[in-house]
């Protein structure tokens, strides 16, 4: 469950990285925000898959 939280908010801080590079024209932030966004949020969606989406006992 932690590691699906912290995977989310990465994600998250990805997406805000991005947009925030876009306003600012900061193209190789771009690239590298995009990316950290793609790879971070691909692991998040297949934990959340793989290992069920966690609910209180």
């Amino acid at each position: 469950m932690g590691l699906m939280i912290i995977f989310s908010l990465v994600t998250l801080l990805g997406l805000f990285a991005v947009f925030s590079s876009f306003k600012n024209k900061n193209f190789l932030g771009l690239f590298f925000a995009a990316g950290t966004t793609a790879v971070i949020g691909w692991f998040t969606v297949m934990t959340i898959i793989h290992h069920g989406f966690p609910v209180a006992h």
